[in-house]
């Protein structure tokens, strides 16, 4: 539910009645009643799963192309304009702008993807998941640690059938990489690097002043969800750009609005920045191959933070302790790496691995890539240079250069451990899905299935914790405490608006 400005009373256009109406199926919804949870229901592989999409514009087209084999009865966006092609696409669906009504309106929904803003992930999941919903949900998982923690319990106690969309979990380049470090290939691994060329939006600038006409097509109170009312911005003003230097340059405006369709990564209220958007791509191989867990300790710097945006660049040093005879390790984020000279953010290419720890890569591929994962070990090293983990080389100690994973007579070697994904498709993206899609009815649960992605997800958020406090983070995971940093709770859990709470 929406409040004025003041946050006083109900916004315009809100009655009461509607506000009691939510409230209420909010409460549904809660499983505090002491009625037996909902649970789903139950498929065989044969059966089409009943699948409502919450996003639909942008990746969430992609994401309902993907699940095409199935039954799309509902779509659901506050853009109606951004839903035009899906709802052609897909005449039968019926529309909605409340993914509140959606679900309550359709009784026989099986399961729902989400492809929204990082802000919703999770109020959408929680209360799908209690309605005995499966949940496919983009990454980052959530916007906080709290709520991931919450997701990865709720999926548990209502057996629902999850995944997170990182899509090169289903690649079988990264399930061979957790293979080959896993069977201790380069050693004990004590050093890994991973680098992003985001931002690729605006970021490092303040709020702009003012507010401009909502579009007709746009419910901007649904779009802001539990995030703190603000007025709708179409552009952004020259003040509060001035010192943004990755103001877009020459002709355009890419992605023209403030926030809305695509520029909201950067805002703190909305998105997660380039640590968010990426790290669960990227830093997903190591994750799994080191059986990381929890961290002790992070510690960001950056180009600097404001309370609006993330910065323009970061470096984050995350250090894990020893766990199952593996020893400790650090863990090096470097983002804002972005040297592409077409692109109007762009940076010097600097925020990277320092070239004593990239030199081979630069030998292998005669430059160092906007993107990349280096795993240095003991006897050797391994290096992804993308994004998804669909290709590795290896390098180790007596050898002179990296070689292709493939090729490799050593990796030859080493045995096939992990299931491989079954599923036909021209697309990571496609059989990620079709993974999840049998999981619903039934089958194994998904390679990045809750139990494993807000585990991830939670790693992760800890660096925008740690640049949002703008000190080093002592870390204690079951707890899911800052020991030293008591005012980092509030990035740990928000405080939703009057009406949106979890």
């Amino acid at each position: 539910m929406s409040m004025s400005k003041n946050n006083s009373v109900l916004r315009p256009g809100i009655s009461r009645r509607q506000f009691l109406y939510y409230s209420a199926l909010a409460a549904s919804a809660t499983g505090l009643t002491g009625w037996a949870k909902v649970q789903p229901r139950q498929l065989s592989a044969g059966d089409k799963l009943n699948i409502g999409v919450v996003g639909v514009g942008g990746k969430g087209a992609v994401d309902t192309a993907c699940c095409a084999s199935e039954n799309i009865i509902a779509l659901c966006d506050v853009d109606e304009t951004a839903a035009v092609g899906p709802r052609q696409k897909y005449p039968n669906a019926r529309f909605y702008k409340d993914f509140r009504r959606m679900l309550e309106r359709e009784k026989s929904l099986d399961a729902v993807v989400i492809s929204t803003p990082d802000h919703l992930h999770a109020t959408i999941a929680s209360m799908a998941i209690q309605m005995g919903k499966h949940v496919y949900c983009q990454k980052p998982l959530t916007q906080t640690i709290y709520e991931a923690r919450l997701l990865r319990r709720l999926a548990k106690e209502y057996n629902v059938a999850t995944q997170m969309g990182n899509q090169g979990s289903a690649e079988n380049g990264l399930r061979r990489a957790v293979e080959v470090v896993q069977a201790g290939f380069i050693g004990p691994v004590r050093q890994v690097y991973v680098w992003s060329n985001r931002p690729v939006w605006p970021q490092g600038m303040d709020r702009p002043a003012g507010q401009d006409p909502v579009p007709a097509n746009l419910d901007w109170d649904l779009w802001l969800g539990p995030a703190p009312f603000r007025p709708f911005k179409l552009e952004q003003d020259e003040k509060a750009s001035a010192e943004a230097p990755n103001k877009p340059r020459g002709k355009g405006k890419p992605h023209r609005g403030v926030y809305h369709p695509f520029n909201w990564r950067g805002w703190q209220d909305f998105g997660t920045g380039a640590l968010g958007d990426m790290a669960c791509h990227t830093v997903n191989m190591p994750f799994r191959a080191l059986k990381l867990g929890y961290p002790v300790e992070v510690e960001a710097e950056s180009s600097g933070i404001n309370k609006e945006t993330y910065p323009l660049k970061s470096k984050i040093r995350f250090e894990f302790p020893a766990r199952e005879g593996q020893p400790p390790v650090t863990l090096w984020w470097f983002d804002g790496g972005n040297a592409k000279a077409d692109s109007p953010y762009r940076h010097d290419g600097s925020n990277k691995p320092p070239k004593e720890v990239t030199g081979d890569v630069q030998e292998l591929l005669d430059k160092v890539p906007g993107s990349g994962c280096l795993l240095i070990g003991d006897k050797g090293t391994v290096f992804s240079p993308d994004d998804y983990g669909t290709q590795f080389f290896v390098k180790l100690k007596d050898e002179k250069e990296f070689v292709d994973s493939k090729t490799h007579e050593g990796v030859k070697a080493i045995p096939q451990v992990i299931p491989r994904n079954a599923f036909e498709g021209n697309s990571a993206d496609i059989r990620h899905h079709l993974e999840w899609i049998a999981a619903c009815k039934g089958g194994k649960p998904g390679y990045s299935d809750f139990d494993i992605a807000a585990y991830l997800t939670e790693i992760i958020l800890l660096g925008c914790v740690a640049l949002r406090a703008g000190k080093k983070i002592e870390w204690d995971g079951p707890k899911m405490v800052a020991t030293n940093a008591p005012e980092a709770a509030r990035f740990l859990r928000r405080e939703p608006r009057k009406g949106w709470k979890l």
